[in-house]
């Protein structure tokens, strides 16, 4: 095949059926022991880690190859403790009005209050912004499937400190702007993920729930 221009020759390794169900088996049987995780360890973790999360992170598939995502690292202690009091602001008002009865009757089993401790006591804190737009050279420049991208990224990203042997928190203290402004950061982005990373507490508790089965996700034509 001729060579396009702007392209390059891509390969990579293919297996035989019988591996590749030995391979997704394998992967499942790992990914699915990743759970959402609340008691978070004060360990430190090397900054090195979180660059090659975010690096992983930044792999994933975006329209039109926009990239339109940043993630914020925020490790300073008086930071962390600044985005606690605001995260807690907003979701005392989400627990005390604005959740409505059956949203706040599906969280009782799992124990969620609007005390997140976890957003001082974990090392790294991960802050997902989506970016709307680029502004180039003082025009503005559309990024496509945004949300799409971004929530891709963030898939990426956890399956990535998994991979590390630590534990994370999708954390969506709604609304988010307390972070756009706490961080500085530019109107062309807004706040999608607070993802707490870390290394899980001593005792560390979840929630007893199942996953759905493959016949009630998965439908073949």
């Amino acid at each position: 095949m001729a060579k396009a221009d702007g392209f390059i020759p891509y390969n990579r390794e293919t297996y035989e059926p019988d591996e590749m169900i030995r391979r997704t088996q394998a992967h499942f049987d790992w990914i699915d022991q990743r759970r959402s995780v609340r008691d978070f360890s004060d360990r430190p973790v090397p900054k090195e880690v979180i660059d090659n999360l975010i690096r992983s992170a930044s792999t994933a598939p975006s329209g039109a190859n926009k990239q339109p995502w940043t993630f914020c690292a925020v490790s300073n202690a008086e930071m962390k403790s600044k985005i606690r009091v605001a995260a807690e602001k907003e979701e005392f008002e989400n627990y005390h009005g604005r959740m409505s009865d059956e949203w706040l009757n599906d969280l009782r089993d799992l124990g969620t209050d609007h005390h997140k401790p976890f957003l001082e006591i974990a090392p790294w804190l991960i802050i997902v912004f989506k970016r709307a737009y680029e502004m180039v050279e003082e025009e503005k420049k559309l990024n496509y499937y945004v949300t799409e991208s971004v929530g891709l990224a963030s898939g990426f990203l956890l399956s990535a400190i998994h991979r590390a042997g630590l534990v994370a928190l999708t954390h969506t203290p709604s609304p988010m702007k307390f972070l756009t402004q706490l961080l500085d950061r530019p109107s062309n982005e807004r706040p999608f993920l607070l993802i707490p990373v870390g290394y899980p507490a001593d005792e560390v508790q979840v929630p007893d729930i199942d996953r759905k089965p493959l016949d009630e996700v998965a439908v073949y034509y």
